[in-house]
Order: structure tokens, then sequence, then C-alpha cells
């Protein structure tokens, strides 16, 4: 019964979703630089902690910057060739960034490197929603989220013990791996072929900007207001289980880990009985109020392993209902003529919330604790669910799919 549950959770996705999400794996697997750059710029190139903090605003605006114009190019040239281009072009910087020691230009090679590698996301998303249907939509992006989450547990694990030897190893597998990415790419969905069927079906069709979507925009602010909040989560929550309930790193990194093994575990399953059955807002809205009870709680209950634990189920479970359903949301107000910009959108709203989280987060912390922190977030979260709620009642229906 179990297995024949997994079986119909991952039966009926395109031959190309999985090699998108294969290439998706094999390119977070490398992801190595960026989680230790911090401690890079400052033990090994003796940056002070503010220049360390300028290095990685520069990587947030350069991630901004890089889903925009990720966006713009996918609709004019197609998502084949920016894909290729971002990862192979990225892999040649990762490797040249690791060889740069001034603060001027590791901040100038960090801002373009994160330009190229954020490029690859929306162009990646366009080409997860045109190789996937009304029924299996979710799905796809839920299976590319899964190999996300495999992808940075390996890299991160993997660079951790990198980084212990010699951190330009960091570098250098970063690099390749986004170069074998691209040539796996290459070799796994032949140009020729993608390019040809992609702009027939472009041409056929001419719609308005989605910067002109005003639903859409209200739903991208939305997106940032609860990116914001969930970050925290891997911002502030281990620094608050270390200081107030004071937890050892070896518990805190297990409670992290728990959230990626989660994902993997039963995302897929919960996405195949949800998916086609309500209006993708309402889910969003449910995984929401599910992430703000969770912050709350953090200062209503005890401080105890098992709470906890418990705490970071809640917290993932938020996080799979509500997550892949943006996805859907965004695809259905799309189509193949201004896909790329729909999804560069969307990947600018958690790019500007990576920018956001820290500082705020910090800020709040530092005005009233970290008590006030949760109640705040968990306030957000309210007032963001209230707003996908008002979201769905002035949509038109029709536009998103819905099977019974």
């Amino acid at each position: 019964m179990l297995i024949q549950l997994y079986k119909n959770a991952y039966r009926g996705l395109s031959q190309n979703s999985w090699y998108l999400s294969l290439v998706m794996f094999i390119n977070r697997s490398g992801t190595m630089v960026v989680p230790f750059m911090s401690i890079y710029t400052i033990q090994q190139l003796h940056f002070t902690i503010v220049q360390s903090g300028f290095i990685m605003g520069f990587f947030g605006i350069g991630a901004i910057s890089g889903s925009f114009i990720g966006g713009k190019l996918t609709d004019k040239i197609g998502f084949y060739d920016i894909q290729v281009g971002a990862l192979l072009i990225g892999g040649l910087l990762f490797i040249i960034l690791g060889y740069q020691h001034t603060f001027t230009s590791v901040a100038i090679g960090t801002f373009i490197l994160s330009i190229c590698n954020e490029s690859f996301r929306p162009a990646n998303s366009a080409a997860i929603a045109h190789y996937s249907t009304d029924d299996n939509k979710t799905r796809s992006y839920s299976l590319n989220r899964l190999a996300t989450n495999l992808g940075w547990a390996f890299g991160g694990g993997i660079g951790g013990l990198l980084a212990s030897f010699n951190y330009h190893l960091l570098f250098w597998v970063d690099g390749c791996t986004n170069i074998f990415a691209a040539l796996l790419l290459l070799r796994l969905m032949p140009r020729s072929h993608i390019v040809k069927s992609v702009k027939a079906i472009a041409k056929t069709i001419t719609s308005s900007s989605a910067y002109k979507d005003k639903v859409y925009l209200v739903f991208i602010f939305l997106c940032i207001l609860f990116a914001t909040c969930f970050f925290q989560f891997f911002i502030m929550q281990p620094v608050f289980y270390k200081l107030q309930w004071h937890f050892n790193e070896r518990f805190i990194g297990f409670l992290m880990a728990l959230n990626g093994l989660l994902i993997v575990l039963i995302e897929m399953v919960i996405v195949h009985k949800l998916e086609g059955k309500r209006n993708p807002l309402t889910y969003i809205c449910i995984g929401i109020l599910l992430t703000g009870l969770c912050f709350a709680l953090l200062n209503l209950l005890p401080h105890t392993a098992l709470i906890a634990i418990l705490l970071v189920v809640l917290i993932t479970l938020g996080e799979i209902i509500s997550m892949p359903f943006t996805n859907t949301f965004w695809i259905s107000r799309a189509d193949n003529s201004n896909r790329g910009e729909y999804a560069g959108l969307y990947s600018m709203s958690w790019s500007a919330a990576q920018v956001i989280a820290p500082p705020l987060g910090s800020q709040v912390i530092a005005y009233g604790g970290f008590n006030m922190l949760w109640w705040v977030l968990s306030g957000v979260c309210l007032f963001t669910a209230a707003g996908f709620y008002i979201l769905k009642s002035v949509t038109n229906p029709a536009k998103i799919a819905i099977t019974n």
C-alpha cells in the first residue's frame, strides 16, 4: 500500500521533467561557496564583518538582478539556451572568484556571478512549466524542489568537509558541477529539438507583460512577506535554539536536516493527494497559517528537544502545503510567450526576501528580543494568509486549473 502510494505520487511526470530535476540536483550538489562565503571572507581573506556583510549584500542584489534578466532573456531567447549559458558561464566564474583576494575584486566577482547564477532559476522554472500538464504541474515543481533540497543537503555536507582541507576546493567543485550540469543538459535534451518546439509555440501567442498584471504583482508582494518570515527559520531560529533553548550545534544541525529529510520523504505524496482538489490559493493560505502558528508556539511551548522537533515538523508541513502551489498559481497566469517574465518575478520575490530577512530579523531582536520576533512573524503570516485569501476571492477560478 505504501509502495503504491509513492508510485502514484511519481507516476505521470514527463521524462524531461526528470531530466531537469536531475540537472538541478547536480547543480545544487555543488552549491558550496555561498553557505561558506562569510566564513571564507573573514577567516581566509581577513575581511571585517562589515565587509563580509557587504559581500553577501552584493550577492543578494545580484540575485535579484539575475532573476529579472533571466526572466526577460528566457522569453526572448528560450529557456534552454539560458540554462546552458548560465551553467557554463557560472561555472567558470566560480573558479575565477576563488582567485580573487581584494575586497573590490571579490565584491565585483560575487555580484557578476550572482547575476549569472540566478538567471538559471526562471529559465529552469519556465522549462518545468513547459513540460508539465495541468494534472501534474504542481508535482513537477515538487520534484524539482526535492532535487534542490537533496542537492543542498549533499553539497553542504561535502562543502564542510572540503573547507576543512582547502577553501579553494569549494570554488573548483562548485564551478565544475555547474559545467557538468550544463553538459548533461546538452546530452539528455538535445538543443535543436527543444528550441524548435518552444519557438514554434511562442510565435503563435502574444501576451501582456507580467509587470502589468496587477493581481500577480499583489501575489508577488505577498510572496515576499511570506518568504521573509520563512527565511527566519534558517537564519534566526538556529541562533534562538542556541542562545535561548541552549541546544548544542549537533542537535541544531539535526533539526535543520530534518526539514530537508521530511520534504524528500513526504512532499510528493502530499502534493499528489492535494493537487487539483482545491484552488491553489487555499493551500497557500493553510500553509502560511501553519508557519505562523509555529512561530507563535516558540513563545508558548516548553523549551524541550521534542517540542523543537514538533515545531520543525509543523513548519515543514506549512512549507510543503504552501510553496509548491505558489508555483501552480504563477504558471496559471502565464503562457509560452511571457512565462520567463512570470518566473523571473517569482524568483525575484525570493531573492528580495533573502536580502531583507537577515537585517530585519536582527533589528527586531535588537529592539525587543526573540519573543518580539516570533510574535511579529506570526502576525505577518496571519496578515499574508488573509491577503492570499482576498486574492482568491478576486481571482478568476477559470484561470487556475482545478480537476476533480
